[in-house]
């Protein structure tokens, strides 16, 4: 990866942008919303935290409500939308409210835990890249809370990007990453995935584009509360996309 925008001036504030789609998230997000905060807050960074929510029946928005009066309409934004629409969308939405140099993605439902994002912006500042991503297919990631099956996909999904298509990253599945807020911009208007299959995409568009790339390890570890969103059909769907990328790219 040798392509690079110019790069920010860390004796300047920089400003980071959580994007954080939600659906059915009610128990979940009180808490990654305070973990986000305090590590913020000690590192004396500032922030947004963007919640894009799908129209949750369980009453996501009414708790994004209340938790934007407890930390503030400038660190809670609310970003909510008809129904779901799927990931890349969210995105795309979210993104058109971000002020900050950097946007920061991640799941809601606590299978990122906030406290690595301090080891990607380290990374991003000693390295000058332009994505930062999270892994669990490196020493010192991993993944808990996983039947057999849920360990097999992934790694198969991983095993076979990697054949076919290069990305030049370990973990092309994962939604943990750190990107400058214009590359995610380039990347965005160029991926026509939608689902699952879009966080893989956005990595081959990356190395296709020149983007330069890093990885931090982290530990996934699965939902404590609320119920897994991907199906069978998202499976289905990212093969699909990736033997169409293959095909194109």
């Amino acid at each position: 990866y040798q392509r690079r925008v110019r790069g920010i001036n860390l004796s300047a504030m920089v400003k980071y942008s959580v994007l954080l789609p939600t659906y059915n998230e009610c128990e979940n997000l009180p808490i990654i919303v305070y973990l986000l905060v305090r590590e913020f807050k000690k590192n004396d960074l500032d922030y947004e935290i963007i919640v894009i929510d799908d129209n949750s029946p369980d009453g996501t928005l009414d708790i994004a409500k209340q938790l934007q009066q407890v930390y503030g309409e400038t660190r809670i934004l609310l970003r909510p939308r008809a129904g779901k629409l799927g990931l890349g969308t969210a995105y795309i939405h979210g993104l058109k409210s971000a002020s900050g140099d950097f946007v920061i993605i991640l799941d809601a439902d606590m299978s990122h835990h906030p406290k690595f994002i301090e080891e990607f912006i380290a990374v991003q500042r000693a390295t000058s890249a332009d994505i930062v991503t999270g892994t669990r297919y490196r020493t010192g990631g991993g993944v808990y809370g996983w039947d057999f099956t849920r360990k097999l996909i992934s790694c198969t999904a991983n095993y076979l990007t990697q054949i076919l298509l290069w990305p030049g990253c370990s973990d092309v599945t994962g939604s943990f990453r750190l990107y400058r807020r214009e590359v995610l911009e380039a990347l965005i208007a160029s991926c026509v995935s939608k689902g699952y299959v879009f966080q893989m995409e956005m990595m081959v568009r990356a190395k296709q584009q020149g983007w330069s790339v890093e990885e931090v390890p982290i530990t996934f570890v699965d939902r404590v509360y609320g119920e897994s969103k991907i199906s069978s059909k998202e499976v289905i769907g990212f093969w699909m996309g990736l033997m169409k990328l293959f095909a194109t790219t």
